[in-house]
């Protein structure tokens, strides 16, 4: 299990991280670019989403993300709104430390390849 405190402190030993965070929603970027930030949950069709700290989004390739959700649907999850993002959904009381700050070094990796490319 992973509180907003070690969420917050292994995202910013990420090289070049900055912490964004604003308005009860978590959110970091690197160079410019967002690699991990708060879901925001769709309570209701005609609602407004609301910040799920329960669940962090980081920013990952989308095959990467399918073979997550396949291995560890505890752990990663998908919903309409993120389906074809290169974003995978991550279960904060189901994933352990390590595995998170893993991920969150491939979300700034992948954002700085994309750049790259450019």
């Amino acid at each position: 299990m992973v509180d907003i405190a070690t969420v917050r402190r292994l995202a910013l030993a990420v090289l070049g991280a900055a912490d964004r965070s604003r308005d009860g929603r978590l959110a970091f970027e690197a160079a410019g670019k967002g690699f991990a930030w708060t879901y925001m949950r769709r309570v209701s069709p005609k609602k407004p989403r609301i910040p799920d700290l329960d669940v962090l989004a980081v920013r990952c390739a989308i095959e990467r993300k399918e073979m997550l959700i396949a291995a560890a649907p505890d752990r990663f999850f998908d919903d309409d709104h993120y389906r074809g993002y290169p974003a995978v959904l991550v279960r904060l009381a189901a994933i352990g430390g390590d595995e998170l700050e893993g991920l969150l070094r491939e979300g700034v990796e992948f954002n700085a390849q994309k750049t790259r490319k450019r």
